[in-house]
C-alpha cells in the first residue's frame, strides 16, 4: 500500500470479541525489526530523550519473543532484537507454553540505520521465505530495507506516522463527534504561553503539554497554568504543532474520580477487531505502568465498556482509513462526576504497545479470565534462570492448563546479562485474583522488587 491509497474508507467492518484471542495474520510470515528507537521517526531530539529517560531500551525488543508466532501466524518468522534475549526464558516459552519462537538476530539501531549491499545479514533477509517485514513502526530505514529485501510491509511508512498523530487523532474524534480536551494547538513555545494563559482563563490548573507523536512518556510535559510558561523542548514541535489540553483532575470541575482504560484493537485490509479492554496503571506523571483486565469498573459500568468500544470503533474506522494495519490501541481518560462518566480519547498508537502483547498472550493461554502486567524493578540484578526457579518452586510459574500463574513475558538486561527489570503477566480467574497473585509472589519470593515505567 502506498500513501496514495490511503485517503479514505468509507465504511469498514467493526468487530468487537472482547475477551477472545483475536484472529491475526494467521497465514503470514515475517521479518520483524524491533524498531523501538524509531518511535519517534526521524525525530533525533525525541529518539535522544527516550534512550536518556528509558534505560535498557535496547532490552525492550524482546517483549517479541512470545509474542511474533501469535501475531504472524504462518510460521517462519524472524525477529531482528538490539540486543540478545535472555535464554532461559526463551525455553521456557518453547518447552512450557508450546509458542513457536521465531529465529532471532541481534543488530545494534546504528547498524539497522546503515544496513544495505554487501551485508551479510541483507542477504539472508532476501533469501529468508517470509515475505512480509514489519516493525513497531515503519520508518524510512524499513521501507528501504524492505524494498532491498524484496519483502513487503503492511503499511507504508505515511500510514504508520499518521496512525501515531496525536494531533491527527485529536481531529478525528472531535470531527466524529466525541468528546474531546479542552485544547490550543501551538507552533513553537510562545503559543504554548499563550494557550497556557487561555486555559487559566478557563478554570484549569494544569495543561498537558503534548508533541504529535510521542511514547512511553517522552513528547509530555504536564505544566502549570499560571507563573511563568514551562521550557518546551523543541523536539515537541518536529512534527508540527502540539496540543496543548486542560488537564482534569479529581475534585475540581465536576470530576469525582479518573479512569485510564485502553481498548486493543486488530486491523486488517477487511477491518478491524476489538479485542480487549483495560484499565492502564499510570504514574503520577501520567507514564505507563503495567495494565489490568477487566477494568475495576467494568461490571458495575457496562455502558461505559459500551461506549468506550463505540468511540474505539471509530477511532479504528479513522485508523483504517490512513492505511495502517496492524495492532494497535486507544487510550482513553474517563470523568466520573454526578451526571455519569465521560470517555476522552486521549491518544492513539499504531503499533505493538505496552498493552498489546500481555492482553495477546492472556487471552491466547486464558481467553476468559483476568490479567495483569506490571513492570517490575529488581532490588539487584539477578539471573533470569534464577526468576523462573522461584517462581516455579512456590507453584506460581504459569503452565498452560492451570487456572492461573505468573508469566514472565520479558527480562530486560543488563551488560553482564542479569535481569534489571522485566514485564510480568499474573494470569487468573479475574482481576482481583491477579493482585492476590503478584501480592503473594512478592511477600513469599526472595526476590525484591519495586514496581516502574514502562
Amino acid at each position: 500500500m502506498t500513501d496514495a491509497d490511503a485517503s479514505q474508507t468509507p465504511s469498514i467492518r467493526v468487530r468487537r470479541t472482547a475477551g477472545e484471542a483475536p484472529a491475526l495474520w494467521s497465514g503470514r510470515s515475517a521479518v520483524y525489526f524491533a524498531n523501538v528507537l524509531s518511535l519517534f521517526f526521524d525525530n533525533e531530539g525525541g529518539t535522544r530523550a527516550l534512550e536518556a529517560e528509558i534505560s535498557g531500551v535496547a532490552t525492550y525488543g524482546g517483549r517479541l519473543v512470545p509474542l511474533l508466532g501469535l501475531l504472524f501466524g504462518g510460521g517462519d518468522n524472524l525477529l531482528v532484537l538490539e540486543h540478545a534475549p535472555d535464554g532461559e526464558l526463551g525455553g521456557y516459552f518453547e518447552s512450557e507454553l508450546g509458542l513457536s519462537l521465531p529465529e532471532v538476530r541481534v543488530l545494534s539501531h546504528a547498524d539497522y540505520l546503515g544496513l544495505g549491499e554487501g551485508s551479510d545479514l541483507l542477504e539472508e533477509l532476501r533469501a529468508h521465505p517470509a515475505d512480509w517485514m514489519h516493525g513497531f513502526v515503519t520508518d524510512d530505514h524499513l521501507v528501504r530495507l524492505a524494498a532491498l529485501a524484496g519483502k513487503r510491509t503492511l503499511c507504508a511508512r505515511g500510514a504508520s506516522a499518521r496512525g501515531n498523530n496525536k494531533v491527527l487523532f485529536h481531529r478525528a474524534m472531535a470531527a466524529a463527534g466525541h468528546p474531546v480536551f479542552e485544547t490550543r494547538l501551538a507552533a513553537d513555545a510562545g503559543e504554548v504561553a499563550g494557550a497556557l494563559r487561555a486555559l487559566a482563563a478557563a478554570g484549569y490548573r494544569r495543561a498537558g503539554v503534548r508533541s504529535a507523536v510521542g511514547a512511553s512518556g517522552i513528547g509530555l510535559l504536564v505544566a502549570a497554568t499560571g507563573g511563568p510558561p514551562p521550557e518546551v523542548p523543541g523536539y515537541f514541535f518536529h512534527d508540527g504543532p502540539c496540543l496543548v489540553q486542560g488537564w482534569l483532575e479529581e475534585g475540581r470541575r465536576g470530576v469525582e474520580r479518573l479512569a485510564s482504560p485502553s481498548v486493543q484493537m486488530f486491523l486488517d485490509d477487511d477491518g478491524a477487531v476489538l479485542f480487549d479492554v483495560t484499565e492502564q496503571i499510570l504514574s503520577e506523571g501520567s507514564v505507563h505502568q503495567g495494565n489490568v483486565s477487566p477494568p475495576p469498573y467494568a461490571g458495575r459500568c457496562p455502558e461505559l465498556i459500551d461506549e468506550l468500544f463505540r468511540q474505539a470503533g471509530d477511532a479504528g474506522r479513522w485508523l483504517h482509513s490512513q492505511g495502517y494495519r496492524g495492532t494497535a490501541s486507544i487510550d482513553f481518560l474517563v470523568a466520573f462526576g454526578a451526571d455519569g462518566a465521560t470517555a476522552y480519547g486521549c491518544e492513539i498508537n499504531a503499533r505493538v504497545t505496552g498493552a498489546t502483547y500481555p492482553s495477546v498472550l492472556a487471552r491466547h493461554h486464558l481467553p476468559e479470565g483476568g490479567w495483569l502486567m506490571r513492570n517490575l524493578r529488581m532490588a539487584e540484578p539477578v539471573p533470569g534462570g534464577e526468576i523462573l526457579r522461584q517462581l516455579d518452586s512456590h507453584d506460581v510459574l504459569f503452565r498452560p492448563g492451570a487456572a492461573g500463574g505468573i508469566l514472565p513475558i520479558n527480562f530486560n538486561l543488563d551488560a553482564a546479562g542479569l535481569v534489571t527489570k522485566g514485564q510480568f503477566l499474573c494470569l487468573g480467574a479475574d482481576a482481583a485474583a491477579c493482585h492476590e497473585l503478584l501480592a503473594a509472589a512478592d511477600a513469599n519470593l526472595r526476590l525484591r522488587w519495586t514496581h516502574d515505567r514502562d
